[in-house]
């Protein structure tokens, strides 16, 4: 039994995206990088003659890291919901992917 709402038929949940949702792997990797220039401003050669007294590692870190937070949140408070079923488009002859098979013309 299929159902064209986009929920399981075991749990009546809906299935997300979840960890492969793009919003995700976006806000880990800027929170990753955010940790380490955080932590490059406080233990690092803060160099601030370069940068005109302001120890640019933090302050970069620091917004990585609520830019990620944004993300994450974004991707919580807004799943994206990934139906079950879907319409297959109509073959192409002009593309060079795989063609599916059609029956015989009677």
């Amino acid at each position: 039994m299929s159902d064209t709402t986009g929920t399981s038929d075991s749990t009546g949940a809906p299935h997300k995206a979840g960890a492969f949702d793009i919003r995700n792997i976006i806000g880990l990797l800027m929170g990753v990088y955010g940790i380490i220039l955080v932590l490059a401003g406080i233990f690092g050669d803060k160099a601030l003659e370069k940068t005109g007294g302001v120890n640019a590692n933090l302050w970069t870190g620091l917004g990585l890291i609520a830019v990620s937070a944004v993300f994450i949140g974004w991707a919580r408070l807004r799943p994206i919901v990934v139906p079950e079923s879907f319409d297959r488009p109509d073959d192409d002859p002009t593309r060079p992917a795989p063609q599916r098979k059609r029956p015989p013309a009677t």
